[in-house]
């Protein structure tokens, strides 16, 4: 829970949560192939015969017998696609014409294709052979001029797949190659997990039809019914159009108590569920049902009221049921992005989706951002896939859609993601990598010349190409990749906070790092052989200067961080860890419980830190006095010293040793004898 100006929050991820534990999954039917396609299988499905079910070619060709060898033979038939060849023996001195049926049907393992007669156990393909032209010769000869070997270019029985293997499991969903492989194995009813049917009412006196040609003082056209259906539909699920209630309690009572009798599985309010003396909603729900959360931590959706309806089964004969209830907020874009976040998630585990969350990818932004103080912000981007995201590689930009108003729906138009920004009341520098909710199609764009995020974001390497082009950028004095390693961020079931707030650290001090900045981020489950992948290929391929790793460090079994590192580096900085550990005990002493590991491998320096977000700033905030000293150390730089250190060319000629050496041989004739040593 979260507390700002007297108001009790919700933050947005433990709100999902609790839309997810009250949702149940929906009923199974059984319906015909052609209405599959978007549902989720309900049961498991296996294979009732091998595929192929007969030795077949995969090469338009000749079936031999492969002990006779390279020669002419005569051709004894041609066999095409469709024709079984029973009753034909291909038998030694003589071979058999036959092909793959020269196309392919846009279905999965649905290829054309013809059998291998018997006695033959391999296929030439016709690029090895030359037909003879003779015409005096009755039958077609053909000549073999390569050696060839038992089975090569044929599919043994079942080798696509074998009889009763399963093909699909109880939870799988159905897109086009799924329909394609329920078609293969003859499956023409198919038990699914039924989608939700869904209500959407619209509330508040000012609204009118979007027909409504002239509109009247105080009025405005309602979209967000209009928007609310289209994407209901987007996620097909059948939909109702309960209109528009006005601001009146009695009226908005019987609308959805009627509602709740037409068998709607999610009921979608927008307004209504703000502190006004006519907003009803919220009250309405709070009577009608158990009400889970009324407030989120987010911008836009603050106001987002979430409720669970149990309908009894009544002397009228109504299923006794829950209806999950969501009173959206009325401004289109806080409307809309609660959709996305809270009321897609909430569909998809009705209809059956093992994971119902949002897909995430990392983007770098292109320009900064400021973030709020209090409330974690979804900011609407257009993320496209980039030839040069910015670090000289490829990857995922960002584009903000312009001001972020939340009665601003032209932010939502193009927009294809939700940037999550952190609760931090800064500036996230542009180039800084930041998790991203994928809302619909991610779009790629022509870089026929390079990419580049402007002034602000260096790229590390230039030219994808290697070539010396206009492209190329100077790259920063110190290429800095951050690691963030959480099964929970991987899976996608949470937001990664450690990653942007260590880039944000990072450039913040870069200076004093001697010009470092982030160029690469990335995030893996807690799995050693992950971990150790993305650290071999920054510190072998990309030659990284500074690695820096978030998360993974503590006692749990899961926690192999420190393990994965250890078993790359070749020489140990325990000094490092020794200063971590320094400061990060003044602020609480469960940081002994940190396992770190840092050290050298090539010319990186990888250091594990904690995966608390402030304990990355800590810990930059133990390293900064030596570390630009230690970067370039490890690049063989041993003139850098300590800014107090003077080099031995500048010293005084007479320092304290030669002081000290003088005065002691310096001695009267009676001291001839005394030996000293210093």
């Amino acid at each position: 829970m979260n507390s700002a100006g007297g108001e009790t929050m919700i933050s947005a991820e433990a709100a999902l949560e609790a839309v997810l534990r009250v949702a149940k999954r929906l009923d199974t039917i059984s319906v015909p192939l052609h209405k599959a396609l978007g549902n989720v299988l309900a049961e498991e499905i296996r294979a009732p015969d091998p595929l192929p079910p007969f030795p077949a070619s995969t090469k338009d060709g000749y079936a031999v017998i492969a002990a006779d060898g390279p020669g002419e033979y005569p051709v004894i038939t041609e066999l095409r696609a469709g024709n079984d060849g029973l009753g034909l023996t291909v038998t030694p001195g003589a071979v058999a014409y036959v092909t793959t049926g020269g196309k392919f049907i846009c279905i999965l393992y649905a290829t054309a294709t013809c059998p291998i007669p018997d006695g033959a156990d391999a296929v030439v393909q016709v690029e090895d052979t030359e037909e003879v032209k003779d015409e005096s010769l009755q039958t077609k000869r053909v000549r073999i001029i390569v050696q060839t070997s038992p089975g090569t270019n044929i599919r043994p029985i079942g080798s696509d797949i074998e009889e009763d293997a399963v093909v699909l499991k109880c939870g799988e969903l159905l897109c086009a190659s799924e329909v394609g492989l329920l078609a293969t194995v003859g499956v023409t009813m198919v038990k699914v997990y039924r989608n939700p049917t869904i209500g959407v009412l619209s509330t508040g006196d000012e609204l009118v039809e979007p027909t409504t040609q002239k509109l009247g003082r105080g009025q405005i056209r309602d979209s967000n019914r209009s928007m609310l259906l289209a994407a209901a539909v987007q996620q097909n699920c059948k939909i109702f159009d309960l209109g528009i209630a006005r601001d009146d309690e009695r009226e908005l009572e019987q609308v959805i108590d009627a509602a709740f009798s037409i068998g709607i599985d999610i009921i979608l309010t927008s307004g209504g569920v703000s502190m006004g003396d006519r907003d009803f909603v919220k009250p309405l729900l709070q009577k009608r049902g158990k009400v889970h959360f009324e407030k989120v931590c987010m911008k836009p959706g603050k106001p987002l009221t979430f409720a669970e309806i149990n309908l009894r089964k009544t002397a009228a004969g109504v299923e006794d049921k829950n209806i999950l209830a969501f009173g959206l907020p009325g401004n289109p874009v806080s409307c809309s992005v609660c959709f996305h976040l809270f009321v897609v998630p909430a569909i998809r585990y009705l209809a059956g989706w093992m994971n119902p969350r949002l897909v995430r990818v990392h983007a770098r932004i292109q320009k900064p951002l400021r973030t709020d103080p209090v409330r974690q912000e979804f900011h609407r981007v257009i993320v496209k896939w980039s030839l040069n995201d910015g670090s000289g590689l490829p990857g995922f930009v960002a584009e903000s859609t312009g001001s972020q108003s939340s009665s601003r729906l032209l932010s939502m138009k193009s927009a294809n993601a939700l940037l999550e920004l952190p609760a931090s009341g800064s500036m996230i520098p542009a180039g800084t990598s930041l998790s991203a909710v994928i809302i619909s199609d991610i779009i790629s764009v022509p870089m026929a010349n390079g990419s580049s995020l402007g002034n602000n974001a260096s790229t590390g390497q230039g030219s994808l190409s290697g070539k010396g082009d206009d492209n190329d950028v100077p790259g920063p004095a110190v290429r800095v990749a951050v690691l963030t390693v959480s099964d929970t961020v991987a899976s996608g079931a949470g937001p990664d906070r450690s990653g942007p707030r260590a880039v944000a650290v990072v450039n913040s001090v870069s200076e004093k790092l001697g010009g470092a900045k982030v160029i690469a981020t990335a995030v893996v489950p807690d799995e050693t052989s992950k971990i150790k992948d993305i650290l071999r290929r920054w510190t072998d391929v990309e030659k990284m200067d500074l690695i820096l790793t978030l998360g993974g460090t503590g006692f749990t079994p899961r926690d192999v961080t420190p393990e994965a590192t250890k078993e790359l580096i070749e020489k140990e900085t325990p000094g490092l860890l020794f200063a971590m550990m320094q400061e990060s005990l003044k602020v609480t002493p469960f940081a002994m419980l940190s396992r770190s590991a840092a050290g050298i491998r090539g010319s990186t320096l990888i250091i594990n830190m904690p995966g608390n977000p402030n304990a990355v700033a800590e810990c930059m905030e133990a390293l900064l006095p030596a570390l630009k000293h230690g970067l370039k150390q490890i690049k063989g730089d041993k003139r850098e010293k300590h800014p107090s250190h003077v080099p031995h060319a500048q010293a005084v000629p007479t320092d304290t040793w030669e002081k000290s050496y003088k005065k002691t041989t310096t001695v009267t004739t009676n001291d001839t004898g005394c030996c000293r040593s210093h």
